[in-house]
This record gives C-alpha cells, sequence and structure tokens, in this order.
C-alpha cells in the first residue's frame, strides 16, 4: 500500500522507547479498569453475608450491589467527551485516577464520617454503592479516554499495537486482582473475610490507582488536544520530542490543517451520521457477542454443563490464560494484517465456538467439547475484537468531533454490556441452547457488518483518514448515491 502519511517518516533513535514509555503509564488506566470490574468477584460472597442476609434484604439487590458499578461506567463514558475535549485526554485521565482512589478508600471502609463500623444498614449499603458507582465512573472515562490518548500520540505503522496493549492492561488487571484477591483470602476464616477481607480487597486498588496519579504527571498532553485550544508551540515540544524537527513542522502543519477545515466547534454529525453510527455499533456487537457472559458466569456455565466446582474454577483459569495469549496475538498483528482481517477471522472463530457450545447445550451433552468451543470462543474473540475494536474507535473518528464520537460509543459500550450481563440469568432459564444461539448469531452478523461497513484504517495518519473522510461525505452530496459506503471514505487512491 502506498504511504501517504507525514508520520511514516523517520523518527528519533530514543523516541520509539519514549513512546513506549508513555503508553504503559496510559494503559494503567486500563489496568485499572479490568482491576475495579473484577475486584468485585472476591467480595461479593461476603459483601451478600455482610450486607444482603444481614438485612434481610432479597437478592435483587445483592444484584444491584455487584453490577452497580456499570452504572457509573456508562455514566463515565457519556461524560467523557466533555472532560476529553475541555480540559484534556492527560487530565481527563488524571480524573479518572482520583475517581479510583477514592472508590477505593470509601468501597473499603464505607463507614467513614457518617456509620458505626461492623453495624450494616441500608444507607450504609447506599454509600457503599455510591463509592462502586464512583469506581464505575473513572472506569468509563478510563476506558474511552486512554486508547484515544495513546492514538493520538503514537505513530500510525504502530498505533495499532500500542493501542492494543490497553486490552492487555485490562486483562492484565482482571488476572491481578483474582491473585489478590486470592492472596488475602488464603488461610483466612469465612468470618475474618465476612467482616474485614473484603474491606481489604476493594483497598487493594487505591495502590495501582496512586501509581497511576502520579505516574500521569510526567507525560504529556497529545498534540491534537494542543492544536485544538491553540497552544501550537506545546504541540510542537511533544512533536519534537517524536519526529526529526522537520518532520515534526510538517507534522504540526498537517493536524492544524485538520482543525482549520472547520472552524469553531463541530456538530457531532459534522462528518455524516455513518461513522458516528459505525463507532456505535462496533461497541455494541462487541458486548452482543456475548464476551463477558462467557467471563462473568465462566463458573456457571462449566457447572451448568456437568463440571464440580473445583474443575469450574480450573477450566475459569485455563479461559484466563487463553485470553493473555490470544491478547498478545493481537498485539503483535493488528498493525501487520490489518484491523478488518483479525475482526472478520475473530467474528468466524467465536460464530463456531458459540453454536458448538448451544449444540452442546441442546443435546444435553456434557464433556470436553464444552470447554474446547469456549475456548474457540474467548480465543477468537481475544485476538480480534476485543483490542481491534478499541483501537478502531480511537482512530475512525475525526480530530473535532473526537472526544464526544468516542464518549458516545463507549457509553453505548457499557450499556450493551450491562444489558447482556443482566439478561443471561433470565434467558438461561428460558433455554440454554437459545442463549448460546443467540450470541453465535450476532457473532455471524459481526463478520457481516466488518466486510460491509468498517473500513480499514492500517499504517494511516488521523488526519489522512479524517480527510478521506470529508472527500467521500462531498462525494456522497454530490452524486446523491445512497449506496455509497463508508468503506469507500478510507480507501488510498
Amino acid at each position: 500500500m502506498k504511504e501517504h502519511s507525514l508520520f511514516q517518516q523517520h523518527m528519533k533513535k530514543n523516541s520509539y522507547f519514549y513512546i513506549v514509555l508513555i503508553t504503559l503509564v496510559a494503559t494503567l488506566g486500563g489496568l485499572l479498569f479490568g482491576y475495579d470490574t473484577a475486584v468485585i468477584s472476591g467480595a461479593e460472597g461476603a459483601l451478600q453475608a455482610y450486607f444482603t442476609d444481614s438485612l434481610g434484604l432479597s437478592s435483587l439487590v445483592h444484584g444491584i450491589t455487584v453490577s452497580s458499578a456499570l452504572i457509573g461506567c456508562i455514566i463515565g463514558g457519556f461524560v467523557s467527551g466533555y472532560f476529553a475535549s475541555n480540559i484534556g485526554r492527560k487530565y481527563s485521565l488524571v480524573i479518572a485516577a482520583v475517581l479510583f482512589i477514592l472508590s477505593a478508600l470509601g468501597s473499603a471502609y464505607p463507614e467513614f464520617l457518617f456509620f458505626t463500623k461492623g453495624e450494616p444498614s441500608i444507607a450504609l449499603l447506599i454509600t457503599f454503592n455510591i463509592y462502586r458507582i464512583i469506581g464505575g465512573i473513572g472506569v468509563g472515562l478510563a476506558s474511552a479516554v486512554a486508547p484515544m490518548y495513546i492514538s493520538e500520540m503514537a505513530p500510525p505503522k504502530i498505533r495499532g499495537t500500542l493501542v492494543s496493549l490497553n486490552q492487555f492492561a485490562i486483562i492484565l488487571g482482571m488476572l491481578v486482582v483474582y491473585f489478590v484477591n486470592y492472596g488475602i483470602a488464603n488461610g483466612q476464616t469465612i468470618e475474618w473475610i465476612n467482616d474485614i477481607g473484603w474491606r481489604y480487597m476493594f483497598l487493594s486498588e487505591a495502590i495501582p490507582a496512586a501509581l497511576f496519579l502520579v505516574l500521569l504527571f510526567t507525560v504529556p498532553e497529545t498534540p491534537r488536544y494542543l492544536i485544538l485550544k491553540n497552544e501550537d508551540k506545546k504541540a510542537m515540544s511533544v512533536l519534537n520530542r517524536l519526529y526529526e524537527k522537520a518532520v515534526a513542522t510538517a507534522t504540526l502543519v498537517e493536524i492544524k490543517s485538520s482543525f482549520d477545515k472547520h472552524q469553531g466547534k463541530a456538530k457531532l454529525f459534522s462528518f455524516g451520521k455513518a461513522i458516528v453510527i459505525i463507532g456505535i455499533l462496533l461497541s455494541v456487537f462487541q458486548q452482543f457477542v456475548g464476551i463477558n457472559v462467557a467471563l462473568y458466569y465462566a463458573p456457571r456455565i462449566f457447572e451448568s454443563m456437568g463440571a464440580g466446582r473445583d474443575a469450574s474454577m480450573f477450566q475459569t483459569i485455563i479461559m484466563g490464560l487463553v485470553n493473555v495469549v490470544f491478547t498478545l496475538i493481537a498485539i503483535f498483528t493488528v498493525d501487520k494484517f490489518g484491523r478488518k482481517p483479525l475482526l472478520i477471522i475473530g467474528s468466524i472463530g467465536m460464530t463456531i465456538g458459540m453454536f458448538g457450545v448451544a449444540t452442546m447445550a441442546y443435546t444435553n451433552t456434557i464433556g470436553i467439547g464444552t470447554l474446547i468451543f469456549i475456548i474457540i470462543y474467548t480465543a477468537s474473540f481475544m485476538m480480534s475484537w476485543g483490542p481491534v475494536v478499541w483501537v478502531l474507535i480511537s482512530e475512525i473518528f475525526p480530530n473535532k468531533i473526537r472526544g464526544q464520537a468516542v464518549a458516545i460509543a463507549v457509553a453505548a459500550q457499557w450499556a450493551a454490556n450491562y444489558f447482556i450481563s443482566s439478561t443471561y440469568p433470565a434467558m438461561m432459564e428460558i433455554s440454554g441452547g437459545l442463549t448460546y444461539s443467540f450470541y453465535g448469531l450476532m457473532s455471524l452478523l459481526s463478520a457481516i457488518f466488518i466486510w460491509k461497513f468498517v473500513p480499514e484504517t492500517k499504517g494511516r495518519s488521523l488526519e489522512e483518514l479524517e480527510s478521506q473522510l470529508v472527500k467521500s461525505n462531498e462525494e456522497t452530496q454530490q452524486k446523491g448515491d445512497s449506496k455509497y459506503t463508508h468503506e469507500t471514505a478510507y480507501k488510498t487512491n
């Protein structure tokens, strides 16, 4: 493919090391994303004993408590656009870090100031949920802004790899907290865990959150945001850390040009509705294929198909290792093979895996086959839809609307996550085979969606992609051709 971008020219000798360090700081937001969403798994039983059972509340209340952070995730996704566009990508992550710390401390000791320790009440339960929602807002912010930050800092030829590291950090955060929870609970009595242990689990998050906060003050704001705010000198300083002077200057001109074409504040649909809808559907499909059902309910899935409790936990560990290995495959191939091929291959693999699980459920067949099909499914997701969707969402939107468009896409993702996760138990009561068939169908439709509507963005600067999108919209308006798709928008000449 012909290389057009100014970014493809030579970088400074030490700039790769510099950009990797910056990326690793930003991916701590992804690690905390995974940590915060998974920490509840170890504390869930203790919370039920401490709050739900002692207060005589229903399982519905317990379910709301366990999933309350997702409400914050949706809120955080929605407000991320405002923060990213008004205070910047860097300081949006700073706010997320502060929220993580507040949530960790408050969830560990919700009695602070207003309640007596060891005396659960409805008011205390509400306070605990508020702290969990605060953490969820941090997750929503980080899930939107961290990939955006990395995307705007990274050169095109390694942008996919660097953004994919954020997904690896999410998976790593989940694995880390599983071991932390195990270490806290190991050798302790149930009484101690129900009274004290769960508090340490939530408190442990404050350590990586504090590290994230401190390290954020060592990284720069992105050049694109600085130029958006007319701080060209600061933007040039950042670009000079990455590129030789001539290339940095030309890059500055290229970015400024993309903003100058659209004076004032751009509306969400300034570049057409299709690209925004594509971003939203990428997010929705990522959840409707059922991945979080496989992650959240893995032990229950294996138990329902005949595995004992110990065997189901072991099989869940196997799934965790598969997640890590195949996320690494995506990291090392996304900039080589491109976004579309990985997503389509992943969709096909997920379709095979889910329909295989559905067949096992329909025929009530219990055995190693179920584990194999779920591994095929999760491996396919982790090498494609897991990391690559975050890459695309951070790339496809033009500079002027990136903050607000990413916010809407991420909020839609969390809403879809909540919907799929909350409906799984009820769907399973109707039919396990039908439930898994639904996720298989969504996987098949996701392949068709990628093939027909999603652009390839590999190896091209964000400004190049925007330029092609603008050109496409102008040609579409001139031709009035309703069949003109956004795949055309990003084709190179």
